[in-house]
């Protein structure tokens, strides 16, 4: 990070990143605390991100974009992304709703979020309350990706009177519809889609719809066989599904925190917790919204439950659970187990 470098107080910065699943990303950007008569701080981002989504949904994402941040307070965020997205398939496996979307193609939305944050810790919750409201609207180009998303998250915490102990509930919701004549009947970009699975721990989730603990990182939800192999064996043609994604998505989660007996660990702020998370997706694009019905979203819900011991540190919170699938469906990618969960801090 280099700072003031033009005495406007300005902070530059560059940064890498290398998550789950062969995804990196690679960015530069500038923050502007305050330029001349404008009143809010200004920040720009250059970034270049690479994503291989081969496992579970046949395809790599490569991302070449611009980001600004327009309005930034306490409760507001408005910022503008442009970017040239390209989506290819080196297995030429692909399921045909992933092959109709592969190629290039121009990302440029525009984002507002809305965000109240009154509880008294991030990552370990014991009162208040939390709600984020996130709207996207893509395709402001001519010739760009058209659609509109819409998120919600609103969580609460309360205390319980004994053992330093709280409960954490909170439910997400989030819909991505296209933007143009007969919308209900086209498809929405796959990669803007929601997904569910995943690593991270919901209480530190704020914002994000894809904590289900005891479900790989895309692992759930609509999904379409892949094309066989032509001129291969049975069991070499036989190539699994992609995962699609979805138009419409609902989870919740409610987690018990505790202090546990030693007191090594209060001291060090290791605690105890015990969870329950459920969600969902369905299709409505491609005229898919004509087959749903609210009663059949609800009876598929997946759902998990487990325990585990929190490890917080000055980088990031480290969670090892046991977690229990309590309900799937037969193509999901779940299993009981032990596992590490991960949260940045």
């Amino acid at each position: 990070m280099l700072k003031n470098l033009f005495g406007y107080g300005d902070m530059w910065n560059v940064s890498g990143e290398y998550g789950w699943d062969q995804s990196s990303k690679i960015d530069i950007g500038v923050y502007l605390p305050r330029l001349k008569s404008i009143p809010t701080p200004l920040t720009a981002r250059a970034s270049i991100l690479s994503e291989d989504w081969l496992k579970f949904s046949s395809y790599k994402q490569r991302l070449l974009g611009l980001k600004f941040g327009l309005l930034s307070t306490w409760h507001h965020n408005l910022s503008y992304d442009l970017a040239w997205r390209t989506l290819t398939d080196p297995s030429q496996m692909a399921s045909e709703s992933i092959r109709r979307q592969l190629g290039h193609n121009l990302l440029s939305a525009l984002s507002y979020a809305y965000k109240i944050d009154k509880r008294d810790s991030e990552f370990r919750p014991t009162k208040g309350y939390a709600f984020v409201s996130t709207s996207q609207v893509g395709g402001l180009w001519k010739n760009g990706l058209r659609f509109f998303r819409q998120e919600f998250d609103g969580r609460g915490a309360v205390p319980l009177g004994f053992c330093n102990a709280a409960l954490n509930v909170g439910i997400s919701a989030g819909v991505i519809l296209p933007l143009s004549r007969g919308f209900m009947e086209l498809s929405s970009p796959v990669p803007d889609r929601f997904y569910l699975g995943g690593l991270s721990s919901p209480v530190c989730s704020l914002g994000v719809i894809s904590s289900l603990l005891g479900f790989k990182t895309r692992g759930v939800g609509p999904s379409e066989p892949r094309r066989s192999v032509p001129g291969e064996s049975d069991a070499a043609a036989s190539t699994g599904r992609d995962y699609l994604g979805g138009d419409l998505a609902v989870s919740a989660f409610a987690d018990l925190s505790f202090d546990l007996p030693l007191k090594l660990f209060r001291d060090n702020g290791i605690h105890g917790h015990a969870f329950l998370c459920a969600g969902n997706l369905a299709k409505l694009s491609e005229g898919e919204f004509k087959n749903f019905s609210f009663p059949e979203f609800r009876r598929t819900f997946r759902s998990s439950a487990g325990v585990g011991i929190v490890f917080p540190t000055s980088l990031f919170r480290i969670e090892l659970n046991y977690c229990h699938i309590l309900k799937k469906h037969e193509h999901d990618h779940g299993k009981s187990g032990i596992q590490f969960s991960f949260s940045l801090e």
